[in-house]
């Protein structure tokens, strides 16, 4: 508590530059002429918007396009303030200027529940957030916050070039801009159009913008339209560039073979017999890079020698330090440590409410179960890849990355050579998940790329090495006791979950400069660990992934423990689609349906009595249960389960109906309801609803990662069962109309699927499954 009073009251002329720095809003998002480099006649107006001489909007695109449709949403902000055509915004990689950095998922990041919100301490957290996000400025794409970020930065940035667009055409036909509108990237006036905006642009930037009015929802055209996406000709007509796409003169090519073991080591190759192949170039033995596993990569004129060669290393590796993991023993550990945790009390307690331990004693009926979930890899359909060219103490790098920002950084780390130095080209992602938030194949693309005078190397992952190597989601088991009183309605809820802490390891391998900063600063400001800064803490706890989902409970349950036990298990985790809230829906949905069943209550209405007070949510499960027909005849052999759950700001509830397949659970209809706030492009947001019901189905049903002897036992998608447009359920999507701010849409359809799926089972079976995957 000292620090924090230290911090707030002020102590000398350090203390009331915090006060007045915290006091005063972030600073501006727009930028300037400067911060967006104008070439072959452009001009820019801000940090975000260049006109080119035809009256082309270019948008500096800040964000990575990984088939979330981004960059068509986005586009559609700044077409709709304009006033011009979708097709007519094209794209302009953005720099590394801090306006660029993404604040919204530090906010999404900040730990409290739906309850919260009106609340003077989540009101002042946010506003702390945003200003240390500002500051730090780091670009990632993820947590689902890519529109969020933009909605209202992107508007007043186009805006703004609005009406600097206005005020140069009234100086040019001295006229009143009064009197002006734009339409379709042309000034008009009562007696007719007057100039596009190529004319008026080098005008336009030297005038000042005045009056900055942002459109009312009722001027919308294009927000809120199912436009077709910008990226759907490159898609199809195949001239969209992804990172494997990427050739360069005189590129080489690169594979790697890691230690088969996950943390193991190096040892002696038959390296000589390997460069003596016909057309390998060189053999470069990789240590650790942000995180990875040691290796060998194979550079070679071609992928095949690169990869036959490869294929042919016979290497002694060595085994990891710390010994050889066993999921099979971690699952179990995990299990100990959340039972022995939970009977003392122990873990960080992200919720704590009430008198548990009375209100359980008291409870005339008590329930405990055992959840788990094993760890998962992310099996992008385009593995890692990067090319890189090391070239006069400047280097180049082409990479499909969530992360340019960081990408440059362990480029710079790898090379010996100031950030300044590299130059980081965004290529289109296959797929992101979150593996593409980690920068390995980067830094090892880069050093390979050391070795190789100057030729630009393009270093691809086989899909064995992809699958083996990940950064996994987390294993996790979760202690879950409950007490309903004798009306049935709930009086307590205890939680306690072991798990990898995701964050404190991310942040080692991919900012490990900035993470002692970022512990200095929650450590000092907010010491009870709701801190901006918390998002980054080295330690192992309070990482607020590894329980969101949990704590933040939207059920009016009065006395409530809801902890998380850190471990530290020696597998390599990272962020994996819905992070926490991927398997912690599937714990507390299924929990609750175990609740309501004890109460003989419908789960339904169960669930919409203890959502009371919160309208978003018992509208969207209104929604989706009616939609689904819940309550009505099902044929013989088919039951229906529910699920509700909010993540990354936006709330989906889903109605899964179920059949037993060769004894196990086959989805043949979901119902979707999601309200994401206001929806600017509903095309996107139901094809990302569909995306994560697919994404969710195959994980629930089939996902897990086996580590043995060290070694990851699912090699490829043979080993690693994928849903097929056979096995896949008819998906019903419902928006529910709101007129808040954007919220997240390319995760949270996925955390409902797997519970609401168990919960059918256990209608139409009577049996309670409570481990991923469901059909093991």
């Amino acid at each position: 508590m000292k620090r924090r009073t230290w911090l707030l009251t002020g102590a000398g002329a350090l203390g009331a530059l915090v006060v007045g720095w915290g006091a005063m809003p972030p600073r501006s998002r727009l930028g300037d002429a400067h911060t967006l480099p104008a070439v072959d006649g452009q001009v820019a107006l801000n940090g975000w918007i260049k006109i080119t001489s035809d009256g082309t909007v270019l948008l500096a695109m800040n964000r990575s396009e990984m088939g979330q449709g981004v960059h068509t949403a986005l586009s559609q902000l700044v077409a709709e303030e304009l006033d011009v055509p979708l097709h007519s915004v094209r794209l302009a990689e953005a720099g590394f200027d801090a306006i660029y950095g993404n604040i919204a998922t530090f906010l999404g990041n900040v730990p409290f529940g739906p309850r919260d919100h009106g609340r003077a301490v989540f009101k002042f957290s946010n506003w702390i957030t945003a200003k240390v996000g500002r500051e730090l400025g780091l670009n990632l794409t993820g947590g689902s916050s890519s529109t969020a970020d933009a909605w209202d930065t992107l508007r007043l940035a186009a805006a703004t070039a609005r009406a600097q667009l206005l005020g140069a055409a009234a100086l040019k036909h001295k006229l009143p801009v009064d009197e002006l509108t734009v339409k379709a990237g042309t000034i008009h006036h009562a007696s007719g159009a007057l100039s596009h905006y190529g004319e008026l642009a080098a005008q336009a930037a030297l005038t000042p913008p005045g009056e900055v009015r942002i459109k009312d929802r009722k001027q919308w055209t294009q927000i809120g339209r199912a436009l077709p996406r910008n990226d759907l000709a490159a898609k199809l007509n195949g001239s969209a560039r992804f990172g494997l796409d990427v050739r360069q003169h005189g590129q080489v090519f690169a594979a790697i073979r890691h230690c088969p073991m996950l943390g193991g080591g190096l040892g002696p190759a038959n390296v000589d017999a390997i460069r003596a192949r016909p057309g390998v170039l060189r053999v470069v033995a990789l240590g650790p890079v942000a995180g990875s596993t040691a290796a060998y990569a194979v550079v070679a004129r071609t992928t095949w020698h690169a990869r036959e060669a490869a294929r042919a290393l016979d290497v002694a590796w060595q085994d990891p330090p710390n010994g050889r993991l066993d999921s099979r023993a971690i699952l179990a550990s995990l299990e100990a440590e959340a039972r022995r945790a939970h009977a003392a009390g122990e873990g960080f307690a992200f919720l704590k409410q009430g008198d548990v331990p009375a209100a359980l004693a008291g409870a005339a009926t008590r329930l405990e179960a055992v959840y788990s979930a094993p760890h998962l890899a992310h099996t992008t359909m385009e593995p890692m890849n990067c090319t890189a060219q090391v070239l006069d103490g400047h280097v180049t790098v082409w990479a499909p990355t969530q992360v340019p920002g960081f990408a440059r950084d362990v480029a710079a780390r790898v090379a010996g050579v100031p950030p300044e130095n590299v130059t980081v080209h965004v290529t289109y992602l296959g797929g992101g998940f979150g593996r593409r938030l980690d920068v390995d194949f980067v830094g090892q693309a880069v050093r390979i790329a050391l070795e190789m005078a100057g030729l630009p190397v393009q270093l691809v992952w086989s899909r064995e090495e992809d699958m083996a190597h990940d950064f996994y989601r987390p294993a996790e088991v979760a202690v879950m006791q409950g007490g309903l009183d004798g009306a049935g309605q709930p009086v307590a809820l205890a939680v306690t979950n072991a798990a990898d802490a995701i964050v404190p390891r991310w942040s080692e391998r991919v900012m490990p400069g900035l993470a002692p900063t970022l512990d200095i600063l929650n450590r000092n400001n907010f010491p009870d660990g709701r801190a901006p800064a918390a998002l980054f803490r080295r330690g192992d706890a309070p990482d607020k992934t590894a329980s969101e989902g949990l704590f933040e409970l939207a059920y009016a349950i009065p006395n409530a423990r809801i902890a998380h036990q850190a471990t530290h298990s020696g597998v390599p985790v990272g962020m994996w689609r819905g992070v926490g809230h991927s398997h912690h829906a599937f714990f507390m949905e299924g929990f609750i349906d175990e609740l309501a069943h004890a109460a003989k209550a419908d789960p339904v209405a169960f669930r919409m009595k203890l959502l009371e007070g919160l309208p978003r949510h018992q509208a969207v499960l209104k929604r989706a249960a009616e939609a689904a027909g819940w309550g009505q005849p099902l044929p013989a052999g088919v039951a229906r389960g529910v699920a509700v759950h909010e993540s990354f700001g936006s709330v989906v509830a889903q109605v899964i109906e179920v059949a037993r397949q060769d004894g196990k659970p086959r989805a043949r209809r979901v119902v979707c309801a999601i309200d994401c706030g206001t929806v600017v492009n509903p095309g996107i947001v139901v094809r990302q609803m569909e995306s994560c019901i697919v994404f969710g189905l195959t994980a629930a049903l089939w996902g897990r990662i086996d580590i043995v002897g060290g070694e990851v036992q699912q090699k490829n998608f043979p080993d690693h069962p994928l849903l097929t447009l056979a096995q896949c359920p008819v998906i019903e999507t419902h928006l529910v109309p709101s007129e808040g701010p954007p919220t997240g849409v390319g995760e949270p359809g996925l955390p409902p699927v797997a519970p609401a799926l168990a919960n059918a089972w256990f209608s139409l079976t009577g049996e309670r499954r409570r481990r991923l995957p469901l059909a093991a």
